[in-house]
């Protein structure tokens, strides 16, 4: 349950969204600071001292937080018995919201995604965050393969102005990439957290879906986070799950690199990237590649996802559909996701890592991606319901961020974030 003065917190923040404007695009007014310009449209908000509304944050949360009582945003790891260890990631305490009162995400600035999803940062709010403005989300009868193209205009990648950021959190991705916020809300239906994480140069994750409450009728939407570093998204998830210091995990963990998922045909430069990001992963320490005992193919997921995401389909088992959905799309849909599902648990039954690019394209243009899904690798785990992380893998030659995307068994959140906070600790990330 949130705390009362969370609501009331979130009832006063409405009041500055509705004034706000979107962070990513066109002109926005942060809280205390005046009017200004959304970074990658010319110019960044400013606080009054000339610095980014994210102040001293862009270098990550957790760093002025992780002195005694609140173990860092992230907390510190535990040894199953309850003893907390820093091990580079915070300092010791309890974390949580104990320590004596003292909340866990006290005075931290944080984006929301669209002025209706202030209520999902209800956690956020009651652990003791600060909304300060809502992103850009695709505007009114835009597709929802989205490239920026929001109610106030064009959201741009912050690397390049003439590239998009990917979508639908398009801006939610640019405002962390930005340094505006350290922590900015997502959710993610077919890769809308992932994508514009990957595009932005920041983490993306998206959690098992069903796990946190979502409102979407089809059940393929998980909610998200957007962040900087892997310690401020593992703050994130321990304050919205409420789960208690994690144990370490025994790592490396043994993992299995999929270039395209056995259907897709990326682009040799981000399976390049993605696969160098491995690389890293396994000099580091984090992972350790092994062969899987079946080779991973799943079948393509898109034509499901679509027949699932029509208007008027019942997802249910067995359930017919009404409007524009054909009863025998659907069927067709749960074949290849019942396929898909044993294919996947037999080989999350014997590793605990799926290592993937996240998108199998470089950031398009404005124009519109042609009839390419930048989805393509990340859809198939909106199917399946399993969590996700995408991590920065490097630039391309075009100058733009591609992301290495982690997939886990379902309720494993924490097992990627540990596996992205030791490879960010030790210089693979």
């Amino acid at each position: 349950m949130w705390h009362e003065d969370a609501l009331r917190r979130a009832a006063e923040v409405d009041a500055l969204l509705e004034t706000g404007g979107a962070a990513g695009s066109g002109e926005s007014r942060a809280a205390g600071s005046g009017e200004s310009r959304a970074a990658g449209s010319g110019g960044s908000w400013t606080a009054g001292s000339g610095r980014g509304v994210a102040g001293d944050f862009g270098r990550g949360v957790a760093a002025d937080f992780g002195a005694g009582g609140g173990a860092g945003l992230g907390g510190g790891w535990t040894d199953g018995s309850g003893r907390h260890e820093a091990d580079g990631f915070g300092g010791s305490g309890s974390g949580g919201f104990g320590g004596g009162g003292v909340l866990p995400l006290a005075g931290v600035p944080i984006a929301v995604k669209g002025r209706s999803g202030l209520r999902a940062a209800g956690p956020l709010l009651a652990a003791g965050a600060v909304a300060v403005g809502a992103t850009s989300v695709p505007g009114p009868g835009t597709p929802w393969q989205t490239w920026g193209l929001g109610a106030r205009g064009r959201t741009v990648n912050p690397w390049r102005a003439d590239r998009t950021p990917g979508g639908s959190s398009a801006g939610a991705a640019v405002a962390v990439a930005a340094g505006l916020v350290p922590l900015a809300t997502g959710s993610d239906g077919a890769g809308s957290v992932r994508i514009p994480a990957a595009w932005c140069g920041v983490l993306g994750l998206k959690t098992t879906n069903g796990r946190l409450s979502r409102a979407d009728r089809t059940g393929l939407a998980a909610p998200g986070v957007l962040a900087r570093t892997a310690s401020d998204a593992a703050a994130w998830w321990r304050v919205v799950s409420g789960e208690p210091a994690a144990t370490r995990p025994p790592l490396p963990l043994p993992a299995v690199w999929s270039p395209d998922l056995g259907f897709d045909a990326p682009d040799p430069e981000p399976v390049a990237l993605a696969r160098a990001a491995v690389e890293r992963l396994v000099a580091a320490g984090a992972v350790r590649l092994v062969r899987p005992r079946t080779p991973v193919r799943l079948a393509d997921p898109g034509p499901a996802w679509l027949a699932l995401r029509a208007p008027g389909a019942k997802t249910a088992p067995g359930a017919g559909a009404d409007g524009s959905a054909s009863a025998s799309g659907l069927d067709a849909a749960r074949r290849v996701r019942a396929g898909n599902d044993r294919r996947l648990a037999a080989l999350f039954a014997d590793v605990p890592l799926l290592l993937t690019p996240t998108a199998p394209t470089a950031p398009h243009g404005h124009e519109g991606p042609g009839d390419r899904y930048s989805t393509s690798l990340t859809w198939a785990f909106n199917l399946s319901g399993h969590p996700a992380l995408s991590i920065p893998a490097g630039f391309g030659r075009d100058g733009c961020p591609a992301g290495l995307q982690l997939v886990a068994p379902h309720g494993q959140e924490a097992l990627l974030l540990a596996v992205a906070r030791w490879a960010e600790a030790h210089g693979a990330i």
